[in-house]
């Protein structure tokens, strides 16, 4: 089956179009005909051998698909050839077809295309389990989101309003701000380019202060880090929490006696390891995307389509922050 290959470590450039064989589905595993692979930052790092996860190669990027249930192994029942379903894969998506456990694995409803379905898992479950079970949200709070144009941050500012919170998001264009807002934000901060100095680290604490109001932000979203982390965490409130989503911009180094003025956490948001260690958890916060889905209140941003062949395209505009909202790539 063709597939679109990471045969050596390096950036989106050194992806292939290959084959690869065809799987087949293991115990408790189905075999889905991929027909939309979404494209998310784990698959820029994933490729640079840099996440927390190292296939062995040749192997195919992507970590979330949709498409059709085409084989089903022993054990499962829940799952018949021909249905149309979601699946968070890891990686893999870049193929023809792809073998999965069926912890997560889900009917695609009706009403929603492959492209809308491959969107739904990595970036609004990470964006759900972030909010509610690591940043305990609450209505009326306050919440400030980092990267709020991109597919994880368009996901924490609609559901921070569907979860009745004053979204405040950050931005890096006015562009990216108007997204922002057509997603719900309340507020939007634009915000320069990194590097900062002193005077400009401060200049932007006090922008992000201004936004989230005298009281503070009650939780912070931060999937971008960098030198944005610091002036984010000096405009969180009183036991506020500061959630690491992701750092693009790279780790950042936080000054821990802010985190002492403030009383407030510092919480990390590692979905993919929740998923395997909490499956139960983590499908009761799906059923409740679903929900919200089937209620208009969240509606995954497909922006972009890439054929196989050009995943390594929408990778690249990934690992250089040009991604506005969602990108796909259509088998």
């Amino acid at each position: 089956m063709k597939a679109l290959l990471s045969t050596a470590t390096g950036g989106p450039e050194t992806l292939t179009l290959g084959e690869l064989p065809r799987p087949t589905a293991g115990k408790g595993q189905i075999v889905i005909d991929v027909k939309a692979c979404a494209v998310n930052f784990p698959d820029v790092l994933i490729i640079e051998d840099k996440y927390q996860f190292k296939p062995e190669r040749p192997f195919a990027p992507g970590g979330e698909v949709a498409g059709l249930v085409a084989e089903v192994g022993e054990g499962v029942t829940e799952f018949k050839v021909g249905e149309r379903v979601i699946a968070g894969c890891g990686n893999g998506g870049m193929s023809e077809a792809v073998a999965v456990g069926v912890h997560n694995v889900y009917h695609l409803p009706e009403g929603h295309d492959f492209a809308e379905g491959a969107s739904l898992l990595m970036t609004y479950g990470t964006s759900i389990h972030a909010l509610v079970d690591r940043g305990h949200i609450e209505e009326g709070d306050t919440l400030l989101v980092l990267g709020a144009s991109g597919g994880v941050g368009i996901a924490a500012v609609e559901l921070g309003k569907a979860f009745g919170a004053r979204v405040v998001a950050g931005v890096s264009s006015a562009e990216k701000g108007e997204i922002a807002r057509q997603a719900g934000a309340d507020e939007v901060v634009v915000y320069g380019r990194q590097p900062f100095d002193k005077d400009q680290s401060k200049e932007l604490a006090n922008t992000f202060k201004e936004a989230v109001g005298p009281g503070g932000a009650n939780v912070i979203y931060d999937a971008v880090g960098g030198d944005y982390a610091e002036p984010a965490l000096r405009s969180i409130a009183w036991e506020g929490r500061y959630l690491v989503v992701g750092f693009p911009a790279g780790i950042p180094r936080l000054p821990l006696n802010l985190t002492l003025l403030k009383s407030c956490d510092v919480a990390g948001v590692f979905w993919g390891a929740f998923v395997m260690r909490e499956p139960a958890r983590n499908r009761a916060n799906i059923a409740r995307l679903f929900q919200l889905w089937e209620q208009g209140k969240i509606k995954p941003r497909v922006t972009e389509s890439f054929a196989l062949a050009d995943g390594g395209k929408a990778i690249a505009k990934l690992g250089d922050r040009t991604a506005v909202g969602k990108l796909v790539v259509t088998i």
